[in-house]
């Protein structure tokens, strides 16, 4: 296979996988090759993936950085700020070389909209980055439509020791296609609205009605932080006020913040926000808490929706 690194720009290859041989066959050559042209190399895959990897390696194991996918990329919202520029930025000056699976089979539909918008984001945050995502598909297992949009999010496709370009690359029509309405809260949804003055009392309602519904000691603090910025960019950035619904929703807390606002930025949360550009940073503190976080923005209208669980 020939290695997709090696020009000094950006490139985010999808490898389409079949079974264990194929998926060492595209990956580990692709760590070698790095480690021998003293890039620094991360690998981000799914527990199982990362103990095949290993193996595989040998002794060179030990000069890569590896990354549970299934821990650190639960919440898809926080791959690109605290799995991919948290590596890149520590090795800048350099070219870096990175393995991320972030789609598995085994992730939700729930999950699925916010993982292939990641990919998709992917392309706009590295831009003009010396960095090479070399990004694995189980063409077995994944279902058909996975692989459609991976065909879309990457502009070059690896698979049976060849690669090609993508011929229906546009990953900015993933970020719009996947921005949908989101399910209407259950009829048992705790509602509040609120502005600047009810800042504080709906946040400790809000707080007390997660542990009403079970969410634990150990999580409120995450429930209260993501709460509080979300809250406050409604008030600063969303027309000054908003409506907060509360609900569980199988073993998780779910809440909702709706407000007046957009989000132009389709990489607010998952970057530092460019100088002066309001908002960004608040929603980046909801993703680093939360298991899953789901959006829809328009023009006059944005809901965020975060997931905690035990």
């Amino acid at each position: 296979m020939t290695s997709p690194a090696g020009a000094e720009a950006f490139a985010h290859p999808a490898l389409f996988y079949r079974g264990e041989q194929e998926y060492l066959d595209g990956t580990v050559p692709f760590v070698r090759e790095g480690l021998e042209g003293g890039e620094p190399v991360a690998v981000a895959v799914p527990g199982p993936a990362l103990d095949v990897l290993k193996d595989a390696l040998g002794a060179d194991a030990s000069a890569v950085h590896f990354v549970d996918m299934t821990v650190a990329g639960r919440n898809p919202g926080r791959i690109i700020p605290n799995v991919l520029r948290a590596f890149t930025d520590r090795h800048r000056g350099t070219p870096v070389r990175i393995i991320g699976e972030p789609i598995w089979p085994g992730r939700s539909s729930l999950e699925y909209p916010a993982c292939v918008q990641h990919e998709a984001l992917i392309n706009p945050a590295f831009e003009g980055r010396d960095v090479t995502i070399l990004c694995p598909y189980d063409a077995d297992r994944l279902d058909e439509r996975v692989l459609t949009d991976a065909y879309a999010t990457h502009p070059v496709i690896l698979s049976g020791g060849g690669g090609r370009p993508s011929p229906s690359y546009a990953p900015e029509k993933i970020v719009a296609a996947y921005n949908r309405p989101l399910p209407s809260p259950p009829a048992s949804a705790e509602r509040t609205r609120f502005g600047a003055r009810e800042l504080s009392d709906v946040r400790h309602r809000a707080v007390a009605r997660a542990a009403r519904l079970g969410l634990s000691d150990g999580r409120l603090g995450d429930f209260a932080l993501a709460v509080a910025e979300l809250t406050t960019n409604s008030v600063l950035h969303g027309g000054g006020s908003g409506t907060l619904r509360i609900w569980s929703e199988d073993s998780q807390v779910v809440c909702e913040v709706r407000d007046r606002g957009y989000l132009s930025d389709p990489l607010a949360g998952r970057r530092p926000p460019a100088g002066g550009r309001p908002g960004g940073r608040g929603l980046m503190l909801v993703h680093s808490v939360a298991d899953l976080v789901r959006i829809h923005t328009g023009p006059g209208s944005t809901a965020v929706r975060f997931y905690l669980g035990p």
